[in-house]
């Protein structure tokens, strides 16, 4: 239903009807930025929510632990909806779950570590944008990116 509704404003929004690869890479990266919406807010809210339990502790590393929690917890959603209604196998097709799993915290962690760290250096030290800005700045290039290692590499298939 929804993948039909995605297609159907697609065709309005062009104004043509795409190649059937076209057709479905576009519907995936839709719902992939779809998810990844709702990934980004179950992160924050996971994030503030374990701020606010540890804050009677006054524990020091509270935002180290939100961070690891947020991460470990919203790459899991993220993997699951992914699974489900993105990256789907077909019926001639076959792939470990647990490899997928594995191989999305791997994507999520360059992506969403390693990568935005070196971009938000780069537009904050270098370049003098703001701290609240760079991140906007970093879903240019993360988001595609992580679409593509996540449809070609952590969710490849076989055929059986």
């Amino acid at each position: 239903m929804a993948q039909g509704f995605i297609e159907r404003t697609v065709d309005r929004t062009l104004g043509k009807k795409l190649q059937p690869e076209k057709q479905t890479a576009l519907v995936q990266f839709i719902k992939f930025g779809i998810i990844g919406v709702s990934n980004t807010v179950i992160s924050y809210v996971l994030n503030a929510a374990t701020l606010l339990i540890l804050k009677p502790y006054e524990v020091s590393w509270d935002y180290i632990a939100g961070n690891i929690i947020s991460f470990v917890l919203s790459v899991l959603w993220s993997f699951y909806w992914n699974n489900k209604y993105v990256f789907t196998a077909g019926e001639d097709e076959q792939r470990s779950t647990l490899q997928a799993l594995m191989k999305t915290y791997v994507s999520y962690g360059f992506t969403g570590i390693v990568l935005n760290n070196i971009l938000s250096y780069l537009w904050i030290e270098k370049l003098g944008i703001s701290k609240y800005i760079a991140p906007l700045f970093n879903l240019v290039l993360s988001v595609p990116l992580n679409f593509i290692i996540n449809k070609f590499w952590a969710f490849r298939t076989k055929k059986k």
